[in-house]
């Protein structure tokens, strides 16, 4: 029989290469028996290939007959992995002589085993057992999520046969209705299919390859959240595109949609909002195209050519060019460890015309500053005694796993509520949610909205909308804070603590630095090293004295080895005896 394995690999790599797979007949030709090539052959080849190969015949008919379930206790040992069934019953029963598992293994067996695949599902992985603890929410969810992951890592390859459901219910001790919903939902995201009483199968998808290439963004000095290991926000919008394009009963998102943006996505956002406690429904929220646009808007239907703003003295930048842009005044109020003072805040009110107050009141952007619920309680006190316009740019309101109620929340006829996903999961979505005090207000604003940006990229509101209902946004949000943990845990170990602010699940840090430091010289030594890091004079509203500081962000795509190596040398040069300047000319 061992003479036999030659002939079949040059039979199998034969068909191969005259069907377009020159790369798989290389496989079958100096592979091992651990290689595996599924080749599809007609019945009228397959009887070929047996005649030609004279004793072999037996073998392969022998393995026919296993195909149509006919076996008895004289079968060959195959592989316990592997199972197959196919619908063709058009080969012959017959008596088989029996051979033992030493004649049927190795290379031999493999290569029967890719000559008879016509109409067979192989692969079946009775015992695969999903791992659903990693997970938050439903477990039908968990289980639908775990599908798409173990494909996504090739541990659920095209074609394999998924375990029963009962069976699958009693190894993860959860009721059969628990995993019938995870099968209906991983088959209305095109992940599986079901094919009757022979089960649910892994779906075969067709990739083409991308026909233009992509390289890593360049460090913008933009403070972006880490990339999620594992490619997750990745593989769930392709499972949420992928179902929104196949959908029959309604057009794809790829029209215009309605000013203010598309309802489903407004209704999620609301949704969201009401969630955390910001009074809302889907009149008073807008989807945008990021938070800048939702700044944007706000200021241009609610502001005016020289009307005074009470800011923190370091903000974020966007803020600042959107008030240059329209000629609003920047007053600056004293701030401490929890962000803007309430009472600091009163005293700019009563000496002054401020009409607005603007407030990143979660991890603020630079200084890491979160305000407490009282502190949050007391400007919002000041804003409705002073009649004063709050925006509440809540860019980062998600991140802590126990969110503080945002302002909006105790001054709800004051506030516009700025929620976006950049900062939470990833900037290439364009998507945030405007929360306007009124209904009127709110479409007042949807005119600017429009006149801006017409509105925010659809299909991506889509999808976003679909994560929110399905509570994947949710997994994305903790798989997010996740890495910004185990990032921060990283930081702890390079730099000194009480050299730097930051958040236990932020993405940035504020490090201010001794006044004969050269922030500049700092910037640009670590860029070549992958770490973003910008000087305290891009947030400054006063730039005429600025004490030295950075803000470093530990994420955007920067794999966590580097950012070691970054930190590293940011440590060394922060150190208190580091050199503090060097000129090379």
């Amino acid at each position: 029989m061992r003479s036999l394995i030659p002939e079949a690999r040059r039979i199998a790599a034969s068909y191969l290469t005259s069907t377009g797979r020159p790369d798989d007949a290389r496989t079958v030709l100096a592979g091992s028996a651990d290689d595996y090539v599924e080749v599809r052959v007609s019945l009228q080849a397959l009887s070929k290939i047996a005649a030609r190969m004279g004793r072999a015949e037996r073998a392969l008919a022998c393995y026919a007959d296993e195909t149509f379930g006919r076996l008895t206790a004289r079968r060959p040992r195959l592989p316990s992995t592997i199972m197959a069934k196919s619908r063709d019953r058009r080969w012959p029963a017959r008596s088989f002589t029996p051979f033992t598992a030493t004649e049927f293994e190795g290379d031999f067996a493999l290569a029967m085993h890719g000559l008879c695949t016509r109409n067979i599902y192989m692969r079946a992985m009775q015992t695969w057992k999903p791992d659903i603890e990693s997970f938050s929410g439903p477990k039908y969810l968990a289980i639908a999520e775990a599908i798409s992951k173990d494909i996504e890592t090739g541990r659920l390859l095209a074609g394999t046969r998924l375990p029963p459901q009962r069976a699958l219910a009693e190894t993860l001790n959860v009721d059969l209705t628990t995993v019938t919903r995870a099968y209906g939902e991983a088959q209305r995201l095109g992940l599986i299919e079901g094919d009757g009483r022979r089960g649910s199968f892994v779906r075969q998808k067709k990739v083409d390859a991308p026909k233009t290439s992509y390289s890593e963004p360049a460090d913008t000095g933009m403070n972006a959240p880490p990339e999620i290991p594992g490619a997750l926000l990745a593989a769930a919008f392709r499972r949420s595109a992928d179902a929104l394009l196949t959908r029959s009963d309604v057009a794809a998102p790829f029209q215009y949609q309605p000013s203010g943006g598309m309802i489903v996505a407004r209704e999620a956002g609301a949704d969201l909002l009401s969630a955390r406690g910001v009074p809302c429904h889907d009149d008073t929220v807008l989807v945008t195209a990021g938070g800048q646009h939702a700044i944007h808007a706000i200021v241009s239907a609610e502001l005016q050519p020289g009307d005074i703003v009470a800011v923190a003295a370091h903000i974020y930048p966007g803020f600042q060019s959107v008030a240059r842009r329209y000629g609003l005044r920047l007053c600056v109020v004293a701030s401490d460890a929890e962000g803007l003072v309430a009472e600091a805040l009163d005293a700019a009110c009563a000496q002054g015309s401020v009409r607005a107050v603007y407030v990143v009141p979660t991890n603020d952007n630079p200084t890491t500053a979160t305000m407490g619920v009282d502190r949050r309680k007391a400007i919002a006190t000041v804003a409705e005694q002073y009649g004063l316009i709050v925006i509440e740019d809540d860019a980062y309101g998600l991140l802590p796993e126990r969110p503080l109620p945002p302002i909006a929340s105790f001054a709800e006829d004051r506030t516009w509520h700025i929620a976006s996903v950049s900062k939470i999961l990833s900037p290439g979505l364009r998507i945030a949610w405007l929360r306007a005090p009124t209904v009127a207000q709110a479409w007042r604003l949807a005119a600017d909205v429009h006149e801006t940006a017409i509105m925010a990229p659809p299909l991506n509101a889509a999808v976003v909308a679909d994560w929110i209902g399905s509570g994947v946004f949710q997994q994305l949000t903790s798989a997010v804070r996740a890495e910004a943990q185990a990032r921060q845990a990283i930081v702890a170990k390079f730099l000194d603590p009480q050299g730097f602010q930051s958040q236990p699940e932020g993405y940035h840090l504020w490090m201010p630095l001794p006044a004969d430091a050269n922030p500049g010289e700092i910037v640009n030594t670590l860029r070549p090293h992958g770490l973003s890091v910008v000087g305290a004079e891009v947030f400054a509203v006063d730039r005429s004295s600025v004490s030295p500081a950075l803000r470093v962000s530990i994420g955007g795509t920067l794999p966590r080895e580097r950012l070691e190596r970054g930190l590293r040398l940011l440590g060394a040069m922060t150190a208190p005896n580091a050199t503090r300047k060097i000129s090379l000319v």
